[in-house]
Formats: structure tokens, sequence, C-alpha cells
């Protein structure tokens, strides 16, 4: 005899999702339901733009967020390499190009093929033009990553792991921006 399991979301008061699952029920269902990824969506706008006022959950209080303190750096200080490290002009090429592979893969395409991962490491220094332009850039691709991932759509277990890897990996660089430029820091914890 053939058995199937049932899966149900649940969103509960408060905007907490919850999933059910029953392991042997004669009906099966051949989809996911169409969903947005709510945590994902929090961590990714938190990250780009510091905390909702009295709800940070990674951010210290009154911190700004990616996109503000690399608008606080001069190309120079984007283009330092204190002991040697990557710059931060490089990290953000870096992230830019990750959020336009999740933003092309999130529109049907498959970008992982022909991905170069070195290529966006290689110019480690800007200039202020070159320098405003690539913050541009990097802020046109995260919000259309953040559109995507708030767009309700049938997310397997693989996918919304990638989804949610490419938030923690920009809060991966965000950190790692704030290591070598102190100019790009947060604040300090309180309390």
């Amino acid at each position: 005899e053939e058995s199937y399991g049932i899966t149900v979301m649940l969103r509960l008061p408060g905007d907490v999702e919850v999933m059910l699952y029953e392991p042997r029920h004669e009906m099966a269902i051949e989809e996911p339901a169409a969903s947005s990824l709510p945590p994902a969506v929090a961590l990714l706008n938190e990250a780009l733009h510091g905390p909702v006022p009295g709800a940070a959950t990674f951010l210290n209080p009154g911190d700004r967020g990616l996109l503000a303190s690399l608008d606080a750096l001069s190309a120079e200080t984007a283009s330092a390499r204190p002991g040697g490290r990557s710059s931060v002009a490089a990290h953000v090429e870096h992230l830019r190009y990750g959020l336009e592979l999740m933003n092309r893969w999130a529109s049907g395409e498959n970008p992982w093929d022909d991905a170069d991962w070195a290529a966006n490491w290689v110019r480690q220094e800007v200039t202020e033009d070159e320098w405003r332009e690539r913050t541009r850039q990097l802020a046109t691709e995260a919000h259309a990553w953040l559109e995507a991932i708030k767009r309700p759509r049938a997310w397997n277990v693989a996918d919304a792991t990638n989804a949610l890897g490419a938030v923690v990996h920009l809060a991966y660089h965000l950190g790692a921006i704030r290591q070598v430029a102190q100019a790009a820091a947060g604040p300090r914890a309180t309390g």
C-alpha cells in the first residue's frame, strides 16, 4: 500500500510560520505552496539598511547597515589594503557579482555554469567615480534580490537554502568590510 506525507504551512500571529508534516496521509501535495522567505527578507533588509528600531536581530541598535556604511567611505579608503588584505572595493564588487548571479537565477537563468568568482577580486583600487558607481550597482542588485525573495514562489529546500545562504554571505562580507575599514564600522554594543 502506497502512502504519502502531507506538509502544511501555517502563519501564526506575530508573523511566525510553522511547518507541520504528517508522514502517512492518503493525499499528497505535489508542489510546495508559494510563499516568500520572511526570515531571509528581514535579515537581508537589516544587513542592508540596519535594524528596525526595537527589532535588531544581529546588528546593534542604531547600526546604519551595509549600504550607508559604504556611502561613508571615500574611494581612497575603499581601495586601502591594510595588511595586504582585500580592499573594501573588491569586497563590494564580489558582493555585487554574487547578487547579480542570484538575481539571474531568480529570473530562471542558470548563471552557475559560466560564473567566474575569481575575476571579481582582481580590481582592488577604484577612483571616486568608480567607487560611487560600484556602490550604486551593489545597491541595485541588493534591492533586486530583496524583491526576488519577497515574491511568493514554491521554495524547495535547496533553493531556500541557497537564498538564505546569499544573505549569510552578504552579512559575512559586511563584517569583513568593517574589519578592513574602521569608518564603515557600526555602533558598539550597549548594556
